[in-house]
């Protein structure tokens, strides 16, 4: 994995006249290439999880082979159990390595933030995503942030984006095709018991205000199999729709008012491919473990 190179310095008392290199927050490396060890580490990691769900993929093609473009997706309960495994996936199918946009609160965890350098992540700013589009990478962004991850019951597969319109912004600025990303399964795979306006997780909202976090992301109580965190053997679908051009919203005159069509447009698109994967889930024999299992039988 290449690193940034150091700060360009001067001379004494002169002033350099050399490019000045793009650069990320918090050392980020502006490029990463993961050797063949390192995916097969990462696939490792989530092989259990992957079986446990046995996902399926649409779409993938419609990534394209190179040049910026920016993922537009959902985030379903808690976030990081299904997003993860659509990395590997495309860099073994695309050949690309999806660049995120972490939450400020994991890169402020030293550990987690080295792990997350590695396989590309950096902290969400709009510099840091600006930054990564003119390299001609290819980034994903959950417009509904936190908030979107951290339900709230009878919230199963709601967009919260709330007029979140930076992504869209960032595209009409950098000319970055927009795709939009839907994935569905983790919700089905838990029950939420308790949420953060239960009187039950009265306690842990301190906690969450203690650490300086908002109370809004104060996780829910959640459980799987029976009462365990264990989560059900849901399977996994995630999907990728068509391009969308931000090109039609390039000289508008308002660009805030443009970038607020353009989010519309998107949110409009991730919700078709939602319904989209929820008709295959419906259509789908193996869509549970026992039904997996039972296709495997001869009958």
């Amino acid at each position: 994995m290449s690193h940034l190179g150091s700060r360009p310095t001067t001379g004494s008392g002169r002033h350099s006249d050399a490019p000045v290199r793009p650069r990320l927050s918090d050392g980020a490396p502006l490029s990463v290439d993961l050797s063949a060890t390192d995916l097969r580490v990462l696939e490792a990691i989530l092989a259990p999880m992957r079986t446990w769900s046995d996902p399926r993929f649409f779409g993938l093609s419609n990534i394209p082979d190179s040049g910026p473009v920016l993922l537009v997706a959902n985030h379903n309960l808690l976030g990081i159990i299904d997003a993860p495994l659509l990395l590997p996936e495309i860099l073994r199918k695309r050949g690309r390595l999806i660049r995120g946009l972490a939450e400020n609160v994991l890169i402020q965890v030293p550990g987690v933030r080295h792990v997350l350098h590695y396989y590309g992540s950096v902290r969400g700013t709009r510099e840091n995503c600006r930054t990564l589009l003119e390299q001609g990478e290819a980034v994903i962004v959950f417009p509904g942030g936190g908030r979107e991850a951290i339900r709230r019951k009878g919230e199963k597969y709601a967009l919260r984006w709330e007029g979140r319109t930076g992504f869209a912004r960032m595209a009409i600025e950098c000319g970055a095709p927009i795709l939009p990303v839907a994935m569905i399964g983790i919700d089905d795979a838990y029950d939420i018991v308790a949420d953060k306006d239960d009187v039950l997780l009265r306690p842990l909202r301190r906690v969450v205000e203690a650490l300086g976090i908002h109370t809004e992301l104060t996780p829910p109580l959640v459980r799987g199999v029976g009462p365990t965190l264990i989560p059900r053997p849901e399977r996994f679908y995630f999907s990728v729709g068509t391009p969308i051009d931000p090109q039609p919203w390039r000289d508008a005159r308002d660009l805030d008012e443009a970038a607020e069509q353009l989010s519309l447009m998107v949110q409009k698109a991730v919700r078709e491919e939602l319904t989209f994967l929820l008709g295959e889930r419906s259509r789908d024999r193996g869509r549970t473990l026992f039904g997996r299992m039972r296709e495997l039988l001869p009958v």
